[in-house]
């Protein structure tokens, strides 16, 4: 990203439960996140409408329903690339 991001999400999904909000923030926390996100191989989305929606829920809280397809995406995207990725590990 050329810019510096206004807020970041990051969202834990153990493929059971509904995902998790298990960060955010805006500037240098939103930052921050990324760059871990990118440390860890973990692909990033940039929907910055969708971001506006999550910030709102709190640290711990699961998606809200109306949210779900449009998590959906990125997560099968987000596997998607993960198999698609030559750095796999079998």
């Amino acid at each position: 990203m050329s810019e510096t991001p206004q807020k970041a999400i990051a969202l834990f999904y153990d493929g059971n439960n509904a995902p998790t909000v298990t960060a955010k923030g805006g500037g240098d926390e939103a930052e921050e996140i990324i760059r871990i996100a990118r440390e860890a191989g973990v692909p990033l989305c940039d929907n910055a409408p969708l971001v506006e929606l999550l910030s709102e829920l709190e640290l711990g809280d699961n998606i809200p329903e109306q949210l779900y397809i449009a998590v959906a995406h990125i997560i099968a995207f987000a596997y998607q690339l993960q198999f698609e990725s030559p750095e796999q590990e079998s």
